[in-house]
C-alpha cells in the first residue's frame, strides 16, 4: 500500500469513527421522550455532563495544569455548560424540526469562527456544502405550519454557535502532550457540569424522583451519548480540520429521524429520504480542504514523532 493510499484509508477511518458521535447524539431525542422525566431540561443537561466527567477524571487521574485550567473552562462552557441547556431550551420551546434546522447551522458558524480564529477563509465549496446540508435537514424534519418562538429560535442559534466555537477552539488548541481523548473529555464535562449544577438547582429545584427507566436513560446518555461520544469527537478534532468535523453534526437530525421511524413508529416519506441524501451530500462536500495546523499543533505533532525534532521546533519558536 502506498503512502498516499494509506493516508486516505486512515482519514476515511477517522471520518467514519468521528461520524459515530452525531449518530449517537441523534438518539438523545428518543431517549429523552421515552425514558426521562418531562420538563426537566437543566437536570437532564446536568446528568449528562457531571457524573460522566467525574467518572472519567477518576479513571484517567489526569488534571489540567497551567493555561489548560482556563482553556478547559472555556471549552467546557462552550461545548457543555452553555450548549446543553441551550439545546434543551430550543427543543422545549420549538417543534423538533425547527430546533434541528437551527442546530444544523453549526457548520456555517464554524466556517465563520474558523475565519476569525484560524485565519481560514471559507471556500465557496464549503459555503455551498453548509447551505446544501441545512436544506437537506430542513426537508427531513420541517413540517408545514411549524410555530416559531423567539426565545426558542435565539436559543437554537446560540447553541449552534456555542458548539461551533468550542469545536473550532478545541481544534486550534489541540490537547496537551500526553493527554488522551478520555481525560480531555473528562475535563470539559466536569467543568461544564459544575457550571450547570447551580443553574439546575436554581431553575428547577430539587432533583425529581427517578424510576428504573429514567436511571437507565441517564446512564445511557452519560456513558454512551456523552462520555464515549465526546471522546470520539475530540479524537477526531486532533486528526481532522475543525470545520470538517463540524459538518458531521448534520448527521444528528438524520439519525434522530431514522430512529423515530424504526423504533417509535413515526412516518418516513420519500421527501424525507431525498432530504437525507441531500444532507449527506452536504456533509461529504464539507470534508474537502482543510486548514493549516497552528504553530502549537504542528509542534505537538512533531514531538510525537521525533524528540530531536521537537527540540528544533522549541528553539525555532523561542527565536
Amino acid at each position: 500500500m502506498t503512502t498516499t493510499s494509506a493516508s486516505a484509508t486512515a482519514r476515511a477511518g477517522t471520518l467514519a469513527l468521528t461520524g459515530l458521535t452525531p449518530l449517537v447524539w441523534g438518539t438523545t431525542y428518543a431517549v429523552t421522550s421515552e425514558f426521562l422525566p418531562p420538563e426537566r431540561p437543566m437536570f437532564t443537561a446536568l446528568m449528562r455532563a457531571l457524573p460522566a466527567g467525574l467518572v472519567l477524571l477518576a479513571a484517567t487521574r489526569v488534571l489540567p495544569r497551567g493555561r489548560w485550567v482556563w482553556r478547559t473552562g472555556v471549552l467546557g462552557m462552550l461545548n457543555i455548560g452553555a450548549f446543553f441547556p441551550l439545546l434543551f431550551l430550543a427543543a422545549y420551546r420549538l417543534p423538533g424540526g425547527v430546533a434541528a434546522v437551527l442546530g444544523a447551522s453549526a457548520p456555517m458558524f464554524a466556517l465563520g469562527f474558523a475565519a476569525l480564529l484560524l485565519g481560514e477563509r471559507p471556500s465557496g465549496r464549503r459555503l455551498l456544502a453548509a447551505v446544501v446540508g441545512i436544506s437537506g435537514v430542513a426537508l427531513v424534519v420541517l413540517r408545514a405550519g411549524a410555530a416559531l418562538d423567539t426565545w426558542g429560535v435565539l436559543a437554537g442559534l446560540a447553541g449552534a454557535a456555542s458548539i461551533a466555537a468550542g469545536t473550532v477552539l478545541a481544534g486550534r488548541w489541540g490537547r496537551p502532550e500526553g493527554v488522551g481523548p478520555l481525560a480531555f473529555t473528562g475535563w470539559q464535562l466536569t467543568a461544564g457540569g459544575l457550571v450547570l449544577l447551580p443553574l439546575a438547582l436554581l431553575a428547577e429545584g430539587a432533583p425529581p424522583a427517578l424510576d428504573a427507566r429514567a436511571i437507565g436513560g441517564y446512564l445511557y446518555l452519560g456513558a454512551i451519548g456523552t462520555a464515549a461520544a465526546y471522546a470520539l469527537w475530540f479524537r477526531g478534532l486532533s486528526r481532522m480540520p475543525a470545520t470538517s468535523v463540524s459538518f458531521l453534526s448534520l448527521l444528528s437530525p438524520l439519525s434522530a429521524t431514522v430512529i423515530g421511524w424504526a423504533a417509535l413508529g413515526q412516518s418516513l416519506t420519500p421527501l424525507q429520504a431525498l432530504g437525507m441524501a441531500i444532507a449527506l451530500g452536504g456533509t461529504l462536500l464539507g470534508q474537502t480542504g482543510g486548514r493549516k495546523p497552528t504553530e502549537e499543533t504542528a509542534a505537538q505533532r512533531v514531538s510525537a514523532v521525533d524528540p530531536a525534532r521537537r527540540e528544533s521546533c522549541d528553539v525555532g519558536r523561542a527565536a
